[in-house]
């Protein structure tokens, strides 16, 4: 900031001082400048090649100024880190950083991710930062727009939720900037994310990174406001729950990045919810796969969207924690740690609801029809079940989230002359309960063994699902967590602590 006077080895002095100096002033800064680059220029001579490194520290000095020499105090500054690693042989990466709601849910963490941001920094690469709401702002805001109206559009929510991330930035933005570190933030239309016109769950559909790419070349860390972009005609839209962790893969596989790290509150991708079962242990890797379905299935880690984009992009992945300094989980397309795991992960996911669709024709036409018209609304159906009756009907049962109820009744009410069936009923209260893992593929008795764990836990299986590599079913809400715990323990995904106990 011009003007801004600072003591030694604090954020960089403006060379180029407001008007309101005075001449005395000037000059005081002046000989400081130049005290400053005679310093550095000494600890380049003493510890590097000196004739490159100081051609290039003076070109540096000149062409760009102080602020982008002193990047942070008593440590290497990033001048120095970029020619260190030239010299050892290096080049320079690019690191996508995102911060969710937790790990910037004050002022202080919010200063605590900014140091890991300067972390990368100091290791000599580019970073852009992608961040959450700051805590349970986004769960306030909508109970705002609850309290002023039963039904709110989703176009003013997508216009009120977008502006708890814009804190975030500002901030963020704020806090490396009092650490000499040049930085700018912008909410997703200024980034250039692009998406469907789809309000309230809107599809990334194009990245103009070129306003991005200017800033990374000029030294700048880049911070992006998650869950959020434009659509052609202007529209702000939000991408849905957990959209940051999509906005920040897509930014990195459109930058062409190295990596892209999660932080959030936990330290990785555990084998089930350890808020739940306290015997949960981290997963060194998974897999795209395993970690698309956990994410489908309830794990509340990653965005299904964020994984998907990984594995289209080849994009390496890893689940850290914001707090803790250790080694997190590596999403990657082979996972070459505990091979041994048949079964890798319990999923879960509550506020589940059954709807069946009583008395609809057999035809082809048919039952394609009930599923086109949720689809053209944009309600996510998960597991289908069809049962014939005596009269030759067919009655369909799905799964959906409880929050979509309302939606699919009154579209099912509103097109019943069109899908031509008899009745609709729906079982609130229950919750899906899935188990995952690569090598279910190749060991037969799998499902049966969990029917059998379930079975004998009293617990009644009211749907079920299966792929290649899981099995879901749905079950009473209230045995959500029983069954989870039953089958973390016979699968044995338990730690080693409890395993020994």
């Amino acid at each position: 900031m011009k003007g801004d006077v600072r003591r030694s080895g604090e954020m960089p002095i403006d060379f180029l001082a407001g008007p309101s100096l005075n001449k005395r002033w000037i000059v005081k800064i002046a000989i400081l400048e130049c005290y400053l680059m005679l310093q550095r220029i000494y600890t380049l001579i003493k510890q590097w090649e000196p004739l490159p490194l100081l051609f290039l520290f003076l070109w540096t000095f000149f062409k760009e100024g102080p602020g982008k020499i002193h990047m942070r105090r008593g440590h290497e500054t990033l001048v120095e880190a970029k020619y260190r690693m030239k010299r050892q042989g290096k080049r320079m990466g690019l690191i996508v950083q995102k911060f969710g709601g937790t790990s910037v849910g004050s002022v202080e963490r919010i200063r605590n991710a900014a140091s890991r941001t300067a972390e990368e920094l100091q290791n000599g690469n580019n970073v852009v930062v992608v961040v959450s709401a700051m805590g349970k702002t986004t769960d306030h805001l909508v109970d705002m727009a609850n309290d002023i109206s039963s039904a709110p559009s989703k176009r003013e929510m997508d216009m009120l939720l977008t502006t708890g991330e814009q804190i975030t930035i500002a901030l963020f933005s704020m806090a490396l900037a009092q650490n000499g570190i040049d930085a700018v933030s912008y909410t997703g239309w200024q980034a250039g994310i692009k998406t469907e016109a789809v309000h309230g769950n809107a599809r990334i559909v194009d990245i103009d990174t070129d306003r991005i790419a200017k800033d990374l070349e000029s030294g700048k860390v880049v911070i992006v406001a998650g869950f959020q972009g434009v659509t052609d005609d202007g529209e702000i839209t939000t991408l849905g729950r957990g959209g940051s962790d999509t906005t920040a893969v897509a930014l990195a596989a459109a930058l062409k990045a190295d990596k892209c790290d999660i932080y959030t509150d936990v330290t990785g991708v555990f084998t089930t919810d350890p808020r739940y079962v306290k015997s949960a242990r981290k997963l060194l890797s998974v897999s795209y796969d395993e970690m698309l379905e956990l994410a489908n299935l309830g794990a509340g880690v990653l965005h299904p969207r964020a994984v998907e984009f990984a594995k289209n992009y080849g994009l390496p992945l890893e689940v850290r924690s914001s707090m803790e300094k250790e080694r997190g989980t590596i999403i990657e397309e082979e996972n070459e740690m505990e091979q041994n795991l048949v079964v890798r992960g319990v999923a879960f996911e509550d506020q589940i609801t059954r709807v069946s669709v009583l008395g609809v024709s057999t035809s082809l036409k048919g039952l394609s029809t009930i599923f086109t018209t949720l689809a053209q609304n944009h309600i996510n159906v998960d597991i289908i079940v069809q049962s014939r009756t005596e009269a030759g009907l067919a009655n369909i049962s799905f799964s959906i989230k409880s929050n979509d109820l309302p939606e699919a009744l009154d579209v099912l009410e509103r097109n019943k002359e069109a899908l031509n069936y008899q009745a609709v009923e729906s079982e609130t209260g229950l919750a899906k309960v899935s188990i995952v893992g690569s090598g279910m593929v190749s060991n037969p008795g799998v499902a049966a063994k969990m029917f059998e764990v379930l079975e004998g836990h009293g617990i009644q299986v009211k749907m079920v699902s299966t792929s290649e590599i899981k099995v879901s079913t749905v079950v009473d809400e209230k045995q959500m967590v029983n069954a989870v715990e039953s089958l973390h323990e016979a699968f044995e995904l338990y730690s080693e602590a409890v395993k020994t106990n």
